[in-house]
């Protein structure tokens, strides 16, 4: 492992941990694509993290309610941590580790999906959400630190980040959660092309067709 000196070195990690990830665009493309497809037919995302992990899980949902980059309309993303009274009163009632669970159980429909980031990777409040989206038919994605992990072991999909401390492992979550949003907005802007065209075919046949008539 290479050890960097304090402050600059922070810069030169960060490069060497995001020239390894760049190999791993197209599992954020595929990400970016699916959660297209499943919010575009009404689905969900749920999102979840603990602490740092828990403000790049927000980021995600934020742009997928608001916007990324261009208008659009809104989908539905919900970050389970910013419910302050649920997760309050699901860990005073049930335990800490049921604070996500309980609300995937809640909020989870059989084909939505849930993103948990960790940068650990053995969070037990996330490996218990990740039961919970299992069981009611939830797709999981971890975006986790160094492999392997429990978490990762213990989602459907996952991409590992290979960096020795937690804020490059956080700062790549933020990309890759930028990569995913890039690849879910060109992925409905596909759509809404294809659309648009298949439209223009029906009502250029059904001209014809009066035509001929």
């Amino acid at each position: 492992m290479t050890v960097h000196p304090p402050v600059v070195g922070h810069c030169d990690e960060l490069q060497q941990a995001l020239g390894a990830f760049r190999a791993s665009a197209h599992v954020t493309q595929r990400w970016g694509e699916r959660l297209a497809a499943v919010l575009g037919g009404g689905g969900r995302l749920l999102a979840a993290g603990n602490g740092g992990s828990a403000a790049q899980a927000q980021h995600l949902t934020a742009e997928l309610v608001g916007r990324y980059r261009d208008d659009r309309p809104p989908f539905s993303a919900i970050a389970l941590h910013a419910d302050t009274s649920s997760t309050t009163a699901i860990a005073n009632d049930y335990g800490v580790d049921e604070v996500f669970a309980r609300q995937v159980r809640a909020h989870g429909r059989d084909g939505d999906v849930l993103m948990l980031l960790s940068t650990s990777g053995a969070s037990a409040n996330l490996l218990s959400a990740a039961d919970a989206a299992r069981a009611a038919g939830v797709r999981v994605w971890a975006l986790t630190g160094c492999a392997p992990n429990p978490l990762m072991a213990g989602s459907d999909e996952s991409l590992c980040v290979d960096a020795p401390s937690t804020a490059t492992v956080q700062e790549i979550h933020l990309v890759a959660v930028h990569m995913i949003c890039a690849a879910f907005d060109a992925a409905l802007e596909r759509g809404v092309r294809s659309t648009r065209a298949a439209g223009r075919a029906g009502r250029a046949g059904r001209a014809a067709q009066r035509k001929r008539r």
